[in-house]
């Protein structure tokens, strides 16, 4: 029974963990790359404080663009 095709159970074995291997890989890959390019709001708000405290923006435009990337979330 189990040497239909030249197969031992250990082959069969070692087939299914090839194929749910590939299918995790495949999964893995798919969702790593959906979440690749999605900004992060809160690197964002890190950004923009970075700025501020560096003097780059004034307390008008930091608030403005505080609040827009809030509203955003």
């Amino acid at each position: 029974m189990w040497h239909w095709n030249g197969m031992g159970p250990w082959g069969w074995m070692v087939m299914v963990a090839f194929w749910i291997a590939v299918i995790v890989l495949v999964v893995w890959a798919v969702r790593s790359a959906a979440t690749t390019g999605r900004p992060d709001p809160d690197q964002a708000l890190r950004i923009l404080d970075e700025r501020f405290a560096r003097g780059e923006i004034d307390q008008q435009e930091y608030e403005e663009r505080r609040r827009i990337l809030q509203d955003n979330r």
